[in-house]
């Protein structure tokens, strides 16, 4: 049963932008799922969920995808040391970095699996990011930005 709601949790989080427990036990009371808020927050600490911003000051559950729980520390780590500044262009987000670092901020940028990304190419100093949405594009900025202070 934990398998099957530990799967649900992350079916949600990934579909909605849930920013408290209550929230998602909600979800997961809509579900079929009948749990505690003790429940839910023991599962939030064994999913290893992270909280990001997700725009308008809010924040919102993630699940960052890796086999080793420090890796989304290090991507936002490779994220601060290469990053230069930010622009975008409808739904492209620009991210120009330090000489030599765009594969590397590219690739943590695909590890953190945002679901606004559709890809990213990268050159020396500069990578090239396709967003669903011009609003996604505006959210996912905001989120790095929240990610790099």
């Amino acid at each position: 049963m934990k398998k099957v709601r530990h799967g649900k949790i992350v079916e949600i989080v990934e579909k909605y932008d849930v920013e408290t427990q209550e929230e998602l036990a909600a979800y997961l009371k809509e579900a079929g799922f009948d749990v505690t808020q003790a429940t839910v927050s023991r599962d939030i600490r064994e999913l290893k969920l992270s909280k990001v911003p997700a725009g308008d000051g809010r924040q919102k559950y993630v699940v960052l995808r890796q086999d080793d729980g420090r890796l989304g520390d290090k991507y936002i780590r490779i994220l601060k040391d290469g990053f230069v500044s930010m622009d975008m262009a409808q739904n492209i987000l620009v991210i120009r970095t330090v000489s030599g670092m765009a594969m590397a901020v590219a690739a943590a940028v695909d590890a953190l699996k945002f679901k606004e990304i559709v890809g990213s190419i990268a050159g020396d100093d500069t990578v090239m990011v396709a967003v669903r949405t011009v609003e996604d594009t505006k959210a996912l900025m905001e989120r790095l930005r929240g990610m790099l202070e």
